[in-house]
């Protein structure tokens, strides 16, 4: 079968993968679409590291194929989103709504690809660039089939950390404002969901102004062009003369991530979404810090895909969601090339992959 690996030198799609059948509590997927999100280009670069060989991926939707013994809440023929999370379900973090803390969903993965006899590792327990993969049952969320599944590939990363970051992390209020630095797949999402929150004022920053148009679409009411404007800290205070009440970094570099401390009115929230090379540090002016101002880490928009998936799936269905509207282009999974270099310039929001 056809899929997208990572050797350690560089990324090749081949057509002599296999994958194992499922286990207990495991369901194979037949993928039709894959989000090419930044965090599979961070994996070529090394910005994250993972071992190697590896098939890339983690943003798919699909059709089920075949299910372990014990899997009961999907059946083959069954459309499912995809989701990241291979928690175990019955630890405490788990026990307590918290599934993006279970310490059996990181930095465990698992070989159950092999390709001229060798094994290969899955990305993010998923590995969504292949033609066929195998998740945890948890990680399979049915969904309508109405939804189209290049639409519904989306939900499993950029939606569940953007407009999760939104409402479960951070909490936005109705009426607060709301500063979005960097208006990618991810950026994108945080703008609909500060737009879903309610937020007043929802101020868009990127250096790309070409992104005007799709931020404003998603909900932004303000659009700063950073490529213009020498401080964009200055800049948001012209709108909001004291301050946000909540900054999202959803680029991953240091010097974005003392912008968004810098920009927060009293007890504003910075929260970080954007991935820094490993081992990227960052600093700020401790005695801002003491008018009840947080930094914010935040894994995965603190989601519970089981409940997020299906729920951001009915707002799609409601026209609450945007989801159609995130999908700049479709590449045949032999076009990689052409979409990772799409995408690592911004000419898109965000590229599928179909199959």
């Amino acid at each position: 079968m056809r899929g997208v690996i990572f050797d350690g030198e560089q990324p090749r799609v081949v057509d002599d993968l296999a994958v194992r059948a499922p286990g207990p509590g495991e369901v194979e997927v037949r993928i039709r679409a894959a989000g090419l999100c930044h965090s599979d280009l961070s994996v070529i670069d090394g910005t994250i590291p993972f071992p190697v060989p590896v098939v890339l991926g983690h943003e798919g939707a699909g059709v089920v194929e075949s299910v372990g013994a014990g899997v009961s809440h999907v059946a083959p023929g069954d459309h499912v989103a995809l989701s990241t999370l291979a928690n175990c379900g019955t630890c405490a973090e788990c026990d307590q709504g918290r599934p993006t803390m279970c310490r059996s969903a990181m930095g465990r993965p698992e070989r159950p690809f092999s390709r001229g006899g060798e094994a290969l590792y899955n990305f993010a327990a998923n590995s969504a660039f292949a033609e066929r993969t195998i998740v945890k049952a948890v990680q399979a969320v049915p969904i309508p089939k109405e939804v189209p599944l290049t639409s519904a590939a989306l939900i499993g990363c950029a939606v569940l950390t953007g407009v999760g970051a939104v409402l479960n992390r951070a909490r936005v209020g109705l009426g607060e404002s709301v500063v979005v630095i960097g208006t990618g797949g991810i950026g994108l999402n945080v703008i609909q969901g500060a737009r879903l929150a309610g937020a007043r004022r929802i101020v868009a920053i990127d250096a790309n102004p070409a992104k005007e148009a799709a931020a404003r679409q998603f909900g932004a009411t303000d659009f700063i062009d950073a490529s213009e404007d020498a401080d964009p800290v200055k800049a948001v205070h012209a709108l909001l003369p004291t301050g946000a009440d909540h900054a999202f970094e959803c680029v991953g570099h240091v010097r974005l991530i003392r912008q968004a401390v810098d920009l927060l009115d009293r007890h504003g929230q910075a929260v970080l979404l954007g991935v820094p090379p490993a081992g990227a540090e960052a600093s700020f002016q401790v005695s801002t810090m003491y008018l009840d101002k947080s930094i914010l880490g935040c894994r995965y928009g603190s989601s519970r895909p089981q409940r997020d998936i299906a729920l951001y799936a009915e707002l799609y269905r409601q026209r609450r969601l945007l989801l159609d509207e995130l999908v700049t282009r479709s590449y045949p999974v032999e076009e990689f090339a052409e979409a990772a270099d799409d995408a690592r310039h911004g000419r898109v929001a965000r590229a599928v992959l179909t199959f």
